[in-house]
């Protein structure tokens, strides 16, 4: 299945990095890795991830404190969020409403 990454997806994305990045030793290459991984288990499994509310679901990413909120259709799976498990539900609850 088909993965998308919303523009604000793949913005939290970038932020992440850049944030890892600063702290050097090579963790912002790990977090993609980790990312990838994600992404990959919810494109061959786009029903695995705990559905959080309506139709968005999450899985979390091994290794880091950060979730992948998406909404699976039956040809591809729609990314609108990777957050930091400490940041407010507010924010992919309204991107999960487009």
């Amino acid at each position: 299945m088909r993965i998308r990454l919303t523009p604000e997806a793949k913005a939290d994305v970038a932020e992440a990095r850049r944030w890892y990045r600063e702290r050097g030793a090579g963790l912002d290459a790990r977090l993609i890795d980790a990312l990838e991984a994600c992404l990959d288990s919810i494109s061959a499994h786009p029903d695995r991830g705990a559905i959080v509310e309506g139709s968005i679901r999450r899985l979390l990413m091994r290794g880091f404190p950060y979730g992948v909120f998406y909404v699976p259709y039956s040809d591809e799976s729609i990314v609108v969020a990777c957050l930091h498990g400490a940041r407010s539900p507010h924010v992919w609850r309204r991107r999960g409403a487009g």
